[in-house]
């Protein structure tokens, strides 16, 4: 198979350093969330200082700075699917910055997940092409290998449960059928999602710092597919409230760095 035939050599052809040189003072930390809404709802909250932005065929996608609690991140929006994902993410990180704190949507396989709760990915089944090429073939990537101890910590200080297990990372959300999922069910999953293997097979192979965790969506744990909170649109008072959690993260990494 082709995707057996990984590569460890760094050197590309075309290296994310020849398309976006570094940029001085770039912050440490890069916090990224999917949904548009959500983006800019954030953005509506911390303002717009754009440091860069990267693009591709599908449009300009800014970068900006944010402040949190005194500190400065960078906050970028996360492309849908693993490929766009982390070629953006490719760009991201030729700027600069050490570790990415990711936050995504992702479908459960448990109808006894509330809507909207956080979960908190610890292997991915790897059922996308794009982690092929940053890592050695295999069924399942090892996910949150740093920080999930923190990040729980600090779910239980603000009041939120979590829920801890495999995710199951596709490429093709339209080929979720009955029996995959089934299948993928037996496997061990809980949550089915589109970038979390490849995300982190990148950051392992770029020697990026990353941690992602996931709110609650759409419920595939049932006779007719329940969208839930699936929308961009239902329930952003609360997902802007989740995503916030990213940045405490964040800013907990770097206080505990300097002290």
């Amino acid at each position: 198979m082709l995707l057996h035939e990984f590569d460890p050599r760094k050197k590309a052809v075309i290296d994310p350093s020849d398309i976006m040189p570094p940029l001085p003072d770039f912050p440490e930390s890069v916090v990224s969330v999917f949904s548009y809404r959500l983006f800019e709802r954030l953005l509506d909250y911390f303002g717009r200082e754009k440091v860069a932005e990267t693009k591709d065929v599908d449009g300009i996608f800014p970068v900006y700075a944010v402040n949190y609690k005194g500190r400065r991140f960078a906050f970028a929006k996360g492309r849908l699917g693993a490929p766009a994902c982390v070629g953006t993410f490719e760009d991201v990180f030729a700027l600069g910055g050490k570790r990415l704190i990711l936050l995504g949507n992702c479908g459960v396989l448990d109808k006894n997940i509330d809507d909207c709760s956080v979960i908190i990915p610890d292997k991915a089944l790897r059922d996308e092409g794009t982690s092929f090429h940053y890592a050695p073939p295999s069924d399942v990537m090892e996910v949150n290998k740093k920080y999930a101890e923190l990040f729980k910590k600090i779910c239980r200080e603000h009041g939120y449960s979590y829920t801890v297990g495999t995710t199951w990372t596709t490429d093709a959300f339209y080929r979720e059928t009955p029996d995959k999922v089934a299948r993928r069910r037996e496997a061990g999953a809980i949550t089915v999602d589109m970038e979390c293997a490849a995300v982190q097979a990148f950051c392992d192979f770029r020697g990026i710092e990353f941690f992602q965790f996931f709110y609650a969506g759409d419920n595939l744990d049932a006779a007719v597919w329940d969208p839930r909170s699936l929308s961009g649109a239902v329930r952003l008072d609360d997902k802007e409230k989740i995503a916030l959690l990213a940045f405490e993260l964040a800013y907990r990494i770097e206080k505990d760095e300097t002290t």
